[in-house]
This record gives structure tokens, C-alpha cells and sequence, in this order.
């Protein structure tokens, strides 16, 4: 086991320990994985490397991405790829960011299309001011595409820094996001910070202008601590996340207070907004939540930790509503670093139309380097694990997914690996049943 929890820096995350195991994890028949594209860090020193963030596609059928590094300033990339007869894929980069616009864009977080086209994201680092930035790529008539940096991000006052997972849209057009640090709550626990964390609103002006506004700083003690995933909204407007650290469940074997926890964000109707925490994780539950929630149909939420369970290497966890108010976490999987089941993972999961979970993990499983699985529900009210993907850093396959995995019409599932493929570099794949 694990004994001691790794610090967070800017893109956080790795975990930890305890409870009994729910199920066990098989292999999947007849799961075929295609390597897409090879990240090579070549291309004339264009192409990225190191894609850490989930893909989305457009209408066409094209999917894109982003890079944490490479590029023509080695700050990180927006990519995109588009299916050729045969079945190659071909990848155009349409921004190489120079650190002035941001740098490693996509950490934990993908991009987001609005009605227009345009697609926005955020960059961990780079900008004005060295803390990160909220961007909007727009396609050009004559083909290209233009970048504008809609916020940087100051580290100062009540600002945020180094922004982590993906944006949302309400239906307003406003935009909303989470940083890792900054905002005005203490942050004594780790060296007297200013702030350990943030979740904003981008609201647009007049003039292609956009207005920062933080809803809410976390603080430390029963409050989170670095907020490391985006954020998801329910039908009435409330925001939902998970901070990784902080909380009163006890992390005894950190030396820190707080396994993580899982919040709502509630609009007060004389303005403002009133955080609740929902779930406070104790080690044995799991530990240091990571990746966006899902709702389901009833309004339960699901997400993972990366450390913590029964085997110390994370979990897949639900939320539910009580019938007399709150809400009570129940275990769906322990992962586990020894066997086939996969450890530590990184990114939310995903749900198909029957209900089943899909998600990955970077690390152990049959090939060493990460899985991509399923959850499937049993008639008795358990979850079965079903390994889709062994990831074994061959020459042909990827090592160490950290993004959540998007279906196609099809029924196909689509993500990046952080690295592995032919160049060492990270890879895209699709796996088809």
C-alpha cells in the first residue's frame, strides 16, 4: 500500500487507502483498440505532445483536442482530426499557444463548442500574468482559426490561478470554471497560500468584453481545497464539483486534514452564491476525488477518486439522494493495482444508454500502463468491472490515459493517452466492440 500522499502542484493529483472490495474486475471479448494518431513532437516542431484532456467531436464527425506541451512554442496545442477514406485520420494543428495566450491548455479538462462553432478551453499556466487563461478559438472564413484570450487569470485580490478541468455554458451564454489556487480563502494547511482554489463565472459584455466574477473561494478546514476537475450543472442552475483535498474526513495517514470532497454551489436570491458540501471522503470511501460528475436520470451523481478504497488505488463512487434530505455515497468498485483491474484514476466516467459506466485508469491493469473499463449494473444491486482495454506501452498502443473517454453514433469510445504510440509521445484511439 501506499503510505504517504504525494503533493499537489498545479495539475495535481496521484492517492490512496482502505474497505472491502464490492467486486472484480474481468476481461472484455472482441474489444479492439485502433491507435488513431501518434503525437510525434515533429511536424517542423508543430505537432503536440502529452495530451492529457478528453475530446470532444463536431458535427462532421471531426474530433478535437488539446496538448499539454509541444507545439511551435512548446507551450501546448488545440488539434484536430479528421477521418480519410481508409480509415487514417489527419491531424491539423489549429493553435500553438506562446505563453502569452496561456500554456498547457486542457489540464484534467477538454474543450467546448458553442451554437457558433467557436470552441473555448482554459490554459494551466501563461497569460498576462503567469496564472492561466480562459480562450475562445474562432474559425476564420478563409480557413484558420483566431485565438483570444477572454480572462487571465492574476492570482491576486479574488482571483483564481491555474485554472483546471473544463468550462460549461448555462443557458445564458455565461461560461464556468474552476481554478486550482488563488481567491481569499486561507490556505494555512499548505504554507499560508492565498487561496486554495476557485469556482468562476465568465459573463459576456459588450464588445467581445467578458466579466470574471468568483462565486466562491475555498478555504481549507471543512471547506475543499484545490478544486482539480470541472464542474456540471443540474436543471434548477446549482453547480456541482469535487475539491481534492480538505473536508473533515479523516486522512490520517497524509499528516492533512481531508480526503476531498464533493460540493454544490447554490444561487441566493438576493445574489451571491451558498456552497454546500455533499460528501466528505474518509480514506476508507476513497480519497482525493478527480474528474467531472455525472448526473443519471434520478439525480444521482457519480465521479472517481484516485486514491483510497479497499486497495488504496482509488474508486468509482455514486452519490444519492436521501428520502429525508442529503445524500449517502455507496462504493460501485474498488480498483486495485494488483490483477487486471487498473489503479489510480485520473478522469470523471461516462454513461451509455443502458446505464452502464465507462471510464479509464493510468496506471497497472494487464499491461501496465492503464485501462479503459466498464461498470455494468447487476440485477442484485452491485456493479460489475469489465476491462475494454489494457494499455501496455507497445509500440502501438498508448500509455497512461488521464482523460475521460466520448462515444461516437456508433457506440465506439474515443480518448487520449498521456503517452506510449510510436513516438513515446501520447496517442489518440478508439476502441470498438
Amino acid at each position: 500500500m501506499r503510505s504517504k500522499k504525494p503533493s499537489i502542484g498545479l495539475t495535481a493529483v496521484l492517492a490512496m487507502f482502505a474497505v472491502a472490495t464490492l467486486m472484480t474486475g474481468t476481461r472484455a471479448a472482441a474489444q479492439t483498440e485502433n491507435v488513431l494518431y501518434n503525437f510525434t513532437f515533429n511536424n517542423n516542431g508543430a505537432d503536440g505532445i502529452d495530451p492529457v484532456a478528453s475530446l470532444i467531436f463536431d458535427a462532421s464527425g471531426n474530433l478535437y483536442g488539446t496538448t499539454n506541451q509541444g507545439g511551435t512554442y512548446n507551450d501546448g496545442t488545440v488539434f484536430e482530426l479528421t477521418p480519410q477514406v481508409g480509415g487514417v485520420w489527419t491531424e491539423t494543428v489549429l493553435h500553438s499557444f506562446q505563453g502569452t495566450d496561456g500554456a498547457g491548455p486542457g489540464r484534467n479538462g477538454g474543450l467546448i463548442f458553442d451554437a457558433a462553432g467557436n470552441l473555448y478551453g482554459m490554459a494551466t499556466g501563461g497569460g498576462a500574468y503567469g496564472y492561466g487563461t480562459v480562450f475562445e478559438l474562432t474559425p476564420s472564413a478563409g480557413g484558420g482559426w483566431t485565438a483570444t484570450v477572454l480572462h487571465d487569470f492574476a492570482y491576486g485580490g479574488t482571483d483564481g490561478a491555474y485554472p483546471s478541468g473544463g468550462l460549461i455554458f448555462d443557458a445564458a451564454g455565461n461560461l464556468y470554471g474552476t481554478t486550482n489556487w488563488g481567491g481569499t480563502g486561507p490556505c494555512t494547511s499548505e504554507g499560508n497560500l492565498v487561496g486554495c482554489g476557485t469556482v468562476f463565472e465568465l459573463s459576456p459584455k459588450a464588445g467581445g468584453v467578458w466579466a470574471e466574477r468568483v462565486l466562491h473561494s475555498f478555504g481549507h478546514g471543512t471547506d475543499g481545497t484545490f478544486p482539480v476537475a470541472g464542474l456540471v450543472s443540474d436543471a434548477t442552475g446549482n453547480l456541482y464539483g469535487v475539491a481534492y483535498e480538505g473536508g473533515t474526513g479523516p486522512c490520517s495517514r497524509t499528516g492533512n486534514p481531508g480526503c476531498g470532497i464533493v460540493f454544490e454551489l447554490t444561487p441566493k436570491a438576493g445574489g451571491g452564491w451558498a456552497e454546500k458540501v455533499l460528501h466528505h471522503f474518509n480514506l476508507t470511501d476513497g480519497g482525493w476525488p478527480v474528474g467531472s460528475l455525472i448526473f443519471d436520470a434520478a439525480g444521482n451523481l457519480y465521479g472517481m477518486t484516485n486514491g483510497g478504497g479497499a486497495h488504496d488505488w482509488g474508486t468509482a463512487f455514486e452519490l444519492m439522494h436521501r428520502a429525508g434530505g442529503g445524500w449517502a455515497e455507496k462504493i460501485l468498485h474498488n480498483f486495485d493495482e494488483s490483477g487486471s483491474s487498473g489503479a489510480s484514476p485520473y478522469a470523471g466516467l461516462i454513461f451509455d444508454s443502458a446505464g452502464s459506466l465507462y471510464g479509464t485508469t493510468s496506471a497497472y491493469g494487464a499491461g501496465g500502463y492503464g485501462t479503459a473499463f466498464e461498470l455494468k449494473p447487476t440485477a442484485a444491486g452491485g456493479w460489475t468491472e469489465k476491462v475494454l482495454h489494457d494499455f501496455s506501452g507497445s509500440p502501438k498502443n498508448g500509455t497512461s490515459p488521464l482523460d475521460s473517454l466520448i462515444f461516437d453514433a456508433a457506440g465506439n469510445l474515443y480518448g487520449t493517452t498521456s503517452g506510449g504510440g510510436t513516438s513515446g509521445w501520447g496517442t489518440v484511439f478508439e476502441i470498438r466492440p
